[in-house]
């Protein structure tokens, strides 16, 4: 039986989106597999010979830094018999990477180099037996990868989805990301499934409810409508407010490209499928999200300052603290939505008030995506 919504009221995807390992499948398919994927900071993987692994989907991925100082990602999968080949989450080699097995080796270009008996074998191509590439960006210091064939434009998906909450994708210029050091960085194990780690970052409805640092920092944020909800809107500091601190003391200096239009104000940004940006005057947050299984997310937070701040090893423990308590109060409330997803209560779903229904277009592109 179909029930009858009142206007004010949208429906929310059934529980068994968020609970069923087959839905989760076919997300880490048509998603986490076909569009591009935030998984590093460039400037980690900063020098010839340094490298990271990063499970995206199904995979496993390998980022090295050539000789040739580019970026470039793998599939990090040896093509002799499938072993894994990198089997650390970081680290750093001289010239190649070589197999643990049976000591297949790979220049950091991704070219087969050498193997055990390797000259006898005179009709081996060295590129095609070479590593299998991954496509990848780099952008606001980050990158980005896309296991797909024929990936999806990266301007009008990841770079449309900040033009659309910004106004234009230059705005977010402004704060020079690319140029900006890690100043902390904290990982959350989240025991919730992804989306609802999407939705609560979508919406402000619950932050009068679990969140009064935030509201006191940000006002506005009290009325229920979170700062994404309007298009370039950014939300206003607290008339006493002196900076996007804990306690609302005085923040750092200001980044340099933060115009006066910016100045004292907080933008949030939702990028499809797993980054979310928060903008304020003196420093940016970076999350990227790791879907891990239908009920655990993993979550990297970097808290980006001036290379300036950083160096001069500034204390700015006042800033993290605000958004890391923002954080675990927002994964607690996850976590606490979850196991519900699969009560009888939940089966058809829930709704979404005026406030949340911009999570409405979310959850329309997420069933597309699935159908596709």
């Amino acid at each position: 039986m179909t029930i009858s919504l009142p206007p004010s009221l949208l429906a929310t995807l059934p529980g068994h989106y968020y609970t069923d390992p087959t839905v989760f499948a076919l997300e880490q398919e048509r998603i986490f597999e076909s569009m591009w994927f935030a998984v590093a900071r460039s400037s980690d993987i900063g020098t010839p010979g340094k490298f990271e692994t990063v499970d995206v989907g199904r995979e496993s991925v390998v980022l090295v830094r050539g000789r040739d100082n580019q970026l470039r990602a793998f599939l990090n999968v040896c093509r002799h018999r499938g072993a894994k080949l990198c089997l650390d989450s970081a680290g750093e080699v001289k010239r190649a990477l070589q197999c643990p097995y049976h000591a297949w080796t790979y220049g950091l270009d991704g070219k087969l180099v050498a193997a055990p008996n390797l000259t006898k074998m005179p009709d081996i191509d060295r590129t095609e037996w070479g590593l299998v590439p991954v496509h990848l960006r780099e952008w606001l210091g980050y990158a980005w990868v896309c296991l797909a064939d024929l990936p999806p434009s990266f301007e009008d998906t990841v770079q449309g989805a900040v033009a659309n909450r910004l106004g234009e994708v230059s705005m977010i210029d402004h704060w020079e990301v690319d140029e900006l050091s890690v100043g902390h960085r904290i990982v959350y194990d989240v025991r919730a499934n992804w989306k609802l780690v999407i939705e609560n970052f979508m919406e402000c409805y619950h932050c009068a409810t679990i969140h009064p640092e935030l509201t006191e920092v940000l006002p506005e944020f009290a009325d229920g409508y979170a700062a994404q909800y309007y298009v370039g809107h950014g939300a206003a500091f607290g008339e006493d407010v002196q900076g996007f601190t804990v306690d609302g003391s005085e923040g750092l200096d200001r980044i340099g490209g933060v115009g006066e239009d910016q100045d004292r104000r907080y933008y949030a940004i939702t990028v499809n499928p797993q980054v979310f940006v928060n903008l304020v005057p003196d420093h940016v947050i970076f999350h990227r999200m790791y879907p891990v299984s239908a009920d655990r997310t993993t979550v990297v937070c970097d808290w980006l300052y001036t290379k300036e701040v950083v160096a001069s090893g500034k204390d700015v423990t006042h800033s993290v603290e605000l958004f890391h308590r923002v954080n675990v109060q927002d994964f607690e409330a996850c976590e606490r939505c979850q196991p519900s997803m699969s009560s009888r209560a939940y089966a058809k779903g829930g709704v979404l008030v005026p406030s949340e229904h911009h999570i409405a277009a979310f959850h329309e592109w997420l069933t597309d995506r699935l159908a596709t």
